[in-house]
């Protein structure tokens, strides 16, 4: 949640993507979808939404349907990131829901796993991952994942200047993998899991140099063009 219309167009203009060979992704808060969409129509930018309702329609004040976020123009969805998950109390359930919903309208759902530091000190971290996993597959299916992109976002690593090595991180993108392996070995191949938690452009190549790391859900360093430039680079 930052941002003016000022700032969002300082950053939209400054995504200068010469030299840059990965697909870059944009999510902005949703009173500024609609003007990013537009302010970067012809570059090389894909725009999602932060968050999305269940339903395409109703008597939900306040809330997005997935189909209003395709209407307004954008390609992808974010769910069940960690702080929906831990401030707004977005259960396993509801997420999968989401993710159905984005499918529906024919989104890309970036679906966020990711396990507390509590859970982690209990030796806990990969139950904790693939039970998130678990609800999305019980509901739409392996297939799904063919439209579908997942991050591993570390709650104890984000906002707080901790960052999992680049080891740790690899371990739970292996686990992830492997675990959609067990229901298909081609989508789990293909499907895309990106790391996110404290990346930015100092550690980025080092995260992304592991063989199941295919990119970032990048934080507070996306909103400094000149960094994230930098990891887009490092991509």
């Amino acid at each position: 949640m930052h941002g003016t219309s000022a700032s969002v167009e300082q950053l939209c203009d400054g995504l200068k993507l010469k030299g840059v060979h990965a697909q870059v992704l944009i999510l902005p808060p949703a009173a500024y979808l609609a003007a990013v969409v537009n302010r970067v129509r012809g570059k090389a930018v894909d725009v999602g939404a932060q968050h999305i309702h269940c339903a395409a329609a109703g008597a939900f004040t306040g809330e997005t349907a997935a189909e209003m976020v395709k209407d307004l123009g954008a390609t992808h969805v974010l769910v069940g990131h960690s702080e929906r998950r831990q401030l707004f109390g977005e259960t396993d359930s509801g997420c999968a829901e989401r993710v159905a919903a984005a499918l529906r309208a024919g989104l890309i759902p970036v679906l966020c796993v990711g396990e507390t530091a509590a859970e982690r000190d209990e030796g806990d971290a990969q139950r904790v991952v693939i039970k998130q996993l678990n609800a999305v597959l019980d509901l739409v299916g392996i297939r799904a994942l063919q439209n579908a992109v997942v991050a591993y976002e570390p709650v104890w690593a984000i906002g707080t200047g901790r960052t999992a090595t680049p080891d740790d991180a690899q371990i739970m993108h292996a686990a992830i993998r492997a675990h959609i392996a067990q229901r298909d070995l081609a989508i789990s191949d293909a499907i895309r899991i990106l790391y996110g938690g404290s990346v930015k452009a100092d550690n980025a190549a080092a995260l992304f140099a592991q063989p199941d790391i295919d990119g970032g859900l990048v934080g507070g360093a996306s909103l400094n063009t000149g960094q994230f430039l930098e990891i887009c680079r490092a991509a």
